[in-house]
C-alpha cells in the first residue's frame, strides 16, 4: 500500500501510543460523539487552531449518522411547517457540502407528482421559495415535467394518477462516508480521534468538569483526557452522557425512528429521487441508488432502549411499501422483496406534547451544571453551521477569540476537477476495469479511488463490485476494527450492494484477519456476527 499521511489517516500506528497520547497532553477541547455533529465540532475547532481530542463509544457513524435518507437537503417540508430560518441554512449549505465533497453530495433531480396542473403549480411556488431561500442558480432551478416527459424521465410511473411532476436539485451522499471524510480533514489539521473509546465518567475539577475518562473498547486500559472545554455531541445519548454531570439532568429529547427499506431496482426501476405522500399526509422518498432503490423514512416517536440498533417492525415495513402501488406501475412489492433495511434514532429536542413528525430539526445547544457543552437536534446537511455555534460557546469556556469558522474547502477525496462520471471514466481507461464498478468507488472515495483500486482491484466476490483492495483502505486509513465496520461503514456492502454481501464476507474477512492479526476463532466470530446483523434486519420477514 503507498503510505497514506498519518495526519490524514483514522488508523493510529499504535493504539497503546494514541492513548498514551491522549493521557499525556492537556486539549482545548475534548469532543464525545464520533457522528457528524462531533466530526464537524472537531474539523472546525483544529482547523482554528485548538488542541483537540475526539472519542466515540463504538464506531465512527455508528449511530445516526450512518442511518440516514442519504439527502443533503434544505427539508423541503420544514418549509410548511414554517421553519423557514432552518431552511434557508440548511438549503444553502447544500452548496458547500457540495464544495467539500462533489463525490458525496451529487446533485440529483428531486421529483414531485402532480395530480393536475393546478397541484404542479402550487408545488411549483413552493420550490420557488425554497430555492429562493437556498439562492438556487438559474441552471439548477426545477423544471416541469408533463406526460412527455415524465415517460422519458420516469417511465414507471403511473401517469393515470400523476400526469405531472416538478423536478428541483437535491444531493445524494453516503452519510457514513462523509463523516470519515470530514474526520480525516480534523485529523490533518491535527485534531486526535479514536474509536472504540467510550466515555465512562467526567472528571471535577470544583465544580467544572475538567475532562472525561474512556475505557479502550480493544484493550480494556482506562485514560484520563483533561481538557479546557467538553462537548457532549452523542446524539441520542446526549441524555445518558449528561447523567454523568448532573444525575438529575432534565431531560429534553424527544427521540423519533426512521426505517428505510431496501429493494433491488429492476422490481421498482426508477431513474430519479420521487417524493411519495403516505396514508397519514407524510412525504417519504424513493431513493435510487446502483442495483438497489431505498424508501424511507418512517418518524415515529421512539420509547425502545435499543438506541444503536432500533427494531424493524412490520408495520414499519407496512407503512413504507404501501404507498408504492398508488405512484407506479410494478407488480406488487411485499415484505420478501426487502432484500435489506436500515433503522436509526434522530434526536430530536422536544417540543411540548408535539409528535416526532411535527418536531423541528433545529438544533439546541446547552451548558450543563459543570460547563459541559451539549447540542442535540439538527440535520446532517447543517454540520458545519452547527459547529459554528457549538464553537462559539467553546469561545466562551475558552475565554478567547478563535478566529474565523473554516471555508468549504475540499475534504479528503473531495478534490475532484471534473464531474463524477467523467472521473469514473477516466479512472476505468487508466486502470483497465469495469466502468460500473468504479463508478461505485467513485461516489465512495471520489479523487482516492485510484489509490484504492491499486491496492487491489479484484472483487472479492465473484462478479461482484466490493474489491480487494477497499479492506486494505478501510483497515489502513479509515479505521475499521471490525468486519461489521468494513461491511457496514466503510464499503457500504451491506445495503447498497445486497446481492454480494454474504459472498463477499469470508474473503473480505481473511484479508482483515492478515491486517489485524486475527486468529482463526476471531475471524469466524466477526463473520457470524455480520451475518447475525443481516438476519436481524429482516427479522420482520419472519414475524407474520
Amino acid at each position: 500500500m503507498p503510505e497514506a499521511a498519518p495526519s490524514t489517516s483514522l488508523t493510529p500506528r499504535s493504539r497503546a501510543g494514541l492513548l498514551a497520547e491522549l493521557e499525556g497532553e492537556r486539549f482545548d477541547l475534548v469532543i464525545i460523539g464520533g457522528g457528524i455533529t462531533g466530526a464537524g465540532v472537531a474539523r472546525d475547532a483544529a482547523r482554528r487552531g485548538l488542541r483537540v481530542a475526539l472519542v466515540e463509544k463504538d464506531d465512527y457513524a455508528a449511530g445516526t449518522s450512518s442511518r440516514s435518507s442519504k439527502l443533503i437537503h434544505g427539508g423541503l417540508r420544514y418549509l410548511a411547517m414554517g421553519d423557514i430560518g432552518l431552511v434557508r441554512e440548511t438549503a444553502r449549505e447544500r452548496k458547500a457540502v457540495h464544495e467539500m465533497a462533489p463525490h458525496l453530495a451529487e446533485p440529483c433531480w428531486m421529483v414531485v407528482p402532480a395530480r393536475s396542473r393546478a397541484s404542479l403549480m402550487k408545488v411549483r411556488a413552493g420550490i420557488g421559495t425554497y430555492e429562493k431561500l437556498g439562492a438556487v442558480e438559474d441552471a439548477d432551478r426545477h423544471l416541469s415535467w408533463d406526460r412527455d416527459a415524465l415517460g422519458e424521465m420516469e417511465p414507471c410511473m403511473r401517469q393515470d394518477e400523476f400526469p405531472w411532476a416538478c423536478a428541483y436539485r437535491e444531493y445524494m451522499t453516503d452519510d457514513a462516508r462523509l463523516v470519515l471524510a470530514v474526520l480525516r480533514d480534523a485529523a490533518a489539521a491535527g485534531a486526535q480521534v479514536a474509536n472504540r473509546l467510550p466515555v465512562v465518567d467526567v472528571v471535577w475539577e470544583g465544580e467544572r468538569i475538567d475532562g472525561v475518562v474512556a475505557e479502550c473498547g480493544v484493550s480494556g486500559d482506562q485514560v484520563e483526557i483533561r481538557a479546557d472545554a467538553v462537548v457532549n455531541a452523542t446524539g441520542p445519548w446526549v441524555e445518558r452522557l449528561a447523567r454523568l454531570e448532573e444525575e438529575t439532568a432534565v431531560d429534553r429529547l424527544h427521540p423519533s425512528k426512521g426505517v428505510h427499506v431496501v429493494v433491488h431496482a429492476s422490481r421498482l426501476p426508477v431513474q430519479n429521487l420521487v417524493i411519495m405522500e403516505t396514508s397519514d399526509k407524510r412525504s417519504i422518498f424513493v431513493l435510487p441508488r446502483g442495483d438497489t432503490v431505498a424508501i424511507g423514512t418512517t418518524d415515529t416517536s421512539y420509547h425502545g432502549d435499543q438506541l444503536l440498533w432500533p427494531e424493524i417492525e412490520r408495520t414499519d415495513v407496512e407503512y413504507l411499501l404501501h404507498p408504492l402501488k398508488r405512484y407506479f406501475d410494478v407488480d406488487p412489492l411485499g415484505f420478501d422483496d426487502v432484500v435489506a433495511a436500515w433503522s436509526g434514532v434522530r434526536p430530536l429536542v422536544a417540543q411540548g406534547n408535539k409528535e416526532a413528525a411535527e418536531i423541528s430539526r433545529k438544533e439546541e445547544v446547552w451548558l450543563g451544571a459543570g460547563r459541559m457543552i451539549t447540542i442535540a437536534g439538527g440535520k446532517l446537511t447543517g454540520f458545519r453551521t452547527m459547529a459554528m455555534k457549538v464553537l462559539d460557546f467553546v469561545a466562551e469556556q475558552l475565554g478567547r477569540s478563535l478566529g474565523s469558522s473554516p471555508g468549504p474547502d475540499p475534504i479528503p477525496g473531495g478534490d475532484l476537477a471534473s464531474s463524477l462520471d467523467a472521473h469514473a471514466a477516466s479512472v476505468a481507461a487508466a486502470v483497465g476495469v469495469e466502468q460500473p464498478l468504479v463508478d461505485r468507488l467513485v461516489r465512495l472515495y471520489g479523487d482516492e479511488t485510484g489509490q484504492v483500486l491499486s491496492l487491489g482491484p479484484e472483487p472479492l466476490a465473484p462478479g461482484g463490485r466490493v474489491i480487494a483492495g477497499e479492506v486494505d483502505w478501510a483497515v489502513q486509513v479509515d479505521g475499521a476494527l471490525t468486519l461489521e465496520d468494513l461491511i457496514y461503514r466503510r464499503t457500504r456492502a451491506a445495503w447498497y450492494t445486497p446481492a454480494e454481501r454474504q459472498d463477499l464476507l469470508a474473503p473480505a474477512a481473511s484479508l482483515m484477519a492478515d491486517l489485524r492479526g486475527w486468529d482463526e476463532s476471531r475471524t469466524t466470530a466477526e463473520i457470524e456476527a455480520v451475518r447475525t446483523r443481516f438476519a436481524s434486519e429482516l427479522q420482520f420477514q419472519d414475524n407474520a
